[in-house]
């Protein structure tokens, strides 16, 4: 007996039609990625302070203009992560506001201070976005990705 033949389907849409965004939509608008190097070595005992400088990469996934509010002031709230990664503190500016053009990739460059060795996570970063005809408030978070660990070492 013959299996019936597979037919695949092709669906089209008009490149320039917009489509309307639902919420869950809203949540995927920008992809954030950390760029920072795995280990980092670091003399403690020369230098109190260890600034490990990282790249952070906000790619608006939509053809529509978009703005973003990123917020480097979130702590992780369990004392469990705490213990594991160490707290560390990103230095400068703690918010930044920014418009993204429909495809735009945008590369903001950060410096996180760190006091002792250990295994951070650098992946503290909220990132808001709402699409910029939009009247609401920055109220959509951006899906997080993995955590961000770095090893911080002494020599």
């Amino acid at each position: 007996q013959e299996l019936p033949e597979t037919v695949l389907l092709k669906f089209f849409r008009p490149e320039n039609t917009p489509v309307p965004a639902r919420p869950e939509q809203l949540s995927n608008l920008i992809k954030t990625s950390l760029h920072y190097p795995e280990s980092f070595n670091h003399s403690f005992h020369q230098k109190s302070l260890c600034l490990v400088p990282v790249t952070l990469l906000l790619s608006n996934c939509s053809q529509a203009v978009v703005d973003v509010m990123i917020d480097l002031r979130h702590k992780p709230t369990s004392s469990e992560a705490l213990e594991i990664h160490g707290s560390f503190t990103w230095l400068g500016q703690t918010q930044y506001k920014l418009q993204l053009k429909g495809q735009e990739v945008y590369s903001l460059q950060l410096k996180a201070c760190f006091v002792h060795t250990g295994v951070y996570n650098l992946g503290t970063p909220r990132v808001f976005a709402k699409l910029v005809d939009q009247v609401t408030l920055f109220e959509t978070s951006q899906q997080n990705s993995m955590p961000a660990l770095i090893i911080i070492n002494n020599i």
